[in-house]
């Protein structure tokens, strides 16, 4: 179960994150050599829009990588029988009821008869600064970044509704990252794996976010921009377990 071996452990891990929509399919598998190389706990793939075929990206990945490869869905249309696994992922942050339910119940049945390991998410948007592409896509508002208090009690919420995990985002290409101390707080107050990502673009944001208590680490829009920063971000992030 990769929810046992990479979430639930003590050892922080790294994700890279995929876009599809921003690679073609030798550029995907290019990250994925990368990735594989630099030393990464596995790759997520996904994205608000996804138009292209989803599992020949996911096959790019695995010619070039023995990386677990999990969906990271941004609509019910992102599945793949080739991947390992889903985040089954609920924005709990937001009102909008296809993202809190009304999606997953459509997608259920092609779940159920997919070999892939569910793993169910309580996914919360805090505000990097400017509207990303998950908050307009999903018609919901994130949390402002200076009421820590109401990001603790939905990350509560969403582990005592039964979410295996708490996935922090900041959107993808976030000017800012989430802060240290909304972190720290949801860290202290979980005892769930906290999944962190968006607005992490040099070694100083990531070395903060491990220390604040991230143990999942998820990166995209920087290793994109530079492939060489994966193998650093991967000894930083190993380094903090």
């Amino acid at each position: 179960m990769l929810y046992n071996t990479l979430f639930k452990t003590e050892l922080k891990k790294f994700a890279v994150l995929i876009d599809p929509e921003k690679q073609d399919l030798k550029q995907t598998a290019k990250i994925a050599l990368n990735a594989q190389r630099s030393g990464a706990d596995m790759i997520f793939i996904g994205g608000s829009l996804v138009s292209s075929d989803l599992s020949a990206s996911v096959n790019a990945i695995k010619t070039n990588s023995e990386l677990p490869v999990i969906l990271f869905p941004g609509s019910l249309f992102q599945i793949s029988d080739q991947a390992d696994a889903i985040l089954l992922l609920s924005l709990i942050s937001g009102r909008n009821p296809d993202y809190l339910i009304g999606n997953h119940v459509i997608a259920a049945p092609l779940l159920k008869k997919s070999s892939l390991e569910i793993i169910p998410v309580g996914y919360v948007l805090v505000n990097g600064s400017y509207i990303t592409s998950v908050e307009y896509m999903s018609n919901t508002k994130a949390i402002p970044p200076n009421k820590p208090d109401i990001v603790v009690a939905t990350a509560l919420a969403g582990e005592m509704s039964g979410h295996k995990a708490i996935y922090l985002e900041a959107g993808s290409g976030a000017e800012n990252h989430i802060p240290l101390d909304i972190i720290d707080e949801v860290k202290k107050n979980i005892s769930i794996p906290l999944i962190v990502g968006g607005g992490i673009r040099n070694e100083k944001n990531l070395r903060g976010i491990c220390n604040a208590g991230a143990d999942i680490i998820v990166v995209g829009n920087a290793i994109e921009e530079n492939h060489g920063l994966m193998r650093s971000f991967a000894d930083i992030i190993h380094s903090s377990s």
